[in-house]
């Protein structure tokens, strides 16, 4: 993904006007913004560290076209709020634990106008065992865990048929491997794995995509923190 003279990444450069005000928005917040839970503060490398990695998603039509999407682990509302800013008539549900997170994330959807998100400040085991359960078209993680833990905390969030995309680095072939004799238990399944360039600190940027192939198992979600302690298909 090349930039431009501006200076900014093609993707974002090919989105509407009033898009790249509220990206730009929240560039300027993770620049000056005491606590933003970032370490890049730098303008010009947060357009290609947080916001031209998030946008990558959208390479998938399923994320695309998604009508309700939560992003689990959302940290510093990436990919969250770019996802929020670039489609405008999707929900998109930020779930973070850390009440210092929120209130960043609380902040920038508010200083971008962004309507459409909104901060769910709880595990998400928590928020999938009630309001959240089944209630997603799609799942976002971006550099929070092991796909097979990942897997486990979206699975009872999305409807049958919705899917997951992970950010992930370096492909693992042990993590892929895990998360293959998962899958059956979770009742979703990988479907596509993508290479995206280098991103996010990461030289070998990879998506995954998963699929959401049954109801819900009932023994899910399992209580908060045990799917990263214990995940199945160790």
């Amino acid at each position: 993904m090349s930039e431009g003279s501006a200076g900014l990444p093609e993707a974002v450069r090919e989105l509407p006007g009033q898009t790249r005000e509220a990206l730009a928005t929240l560039v300027d917040l993770l620049a000056t913004e005491r606590g933003a839970p970032s370490a890049v503060r730098d303008p010009r490398g947060s357009w290609r560290v947080h916001v031209a990695d998030s946008l990558t998603g959208l390479g998938f039509d399923e994320l695309a076209s998604a009508g309700r999407i939560a992003d689990v682990g959302s940290g510093a509302g990436l990919p969250g709020l770019v996802l929020a800013a670039a489609l405008p008539e999707a929900r998109v549900d930020l779930i973070e634990s850390l009440g210092r997170k929120c209130e960043f994330i609380r902040l920038a959807g508010d200083r971008m106008q962004a309507s459409n998100a909104r901060v769910v400040c709880e595990r998400s085991e928590t928020w999938a065992a009630g309001d959240g359960r089944g209630a997603y078209e799609a799942v976002t993680a971006r550099a929070v865990g092991r796909l097979s833990t990942l897997a486990e905390l979206a699975s009872p969030l999305l409807v049958d048929g919705g899917v997951l995309v992970a950010w992930k680095g370096r492909r693992n072939a042990d993590e892929e491997a895990e998360l293959e004799r998962a899958a059956p238990r979770l009742a979703i399944e990988p479907v596509e794995v993508r290479w995206v360039g280098p991103y996010a600190g990461s030289r070998h940027r990879h998506l995954h995509l998963l699929r959401k192939s049954g109801p819900t198992p009932e023994d899910l979600p399992r209580r908060p923190g045990v799917a990263k302690k214990r995940p199945f298909g160790k």
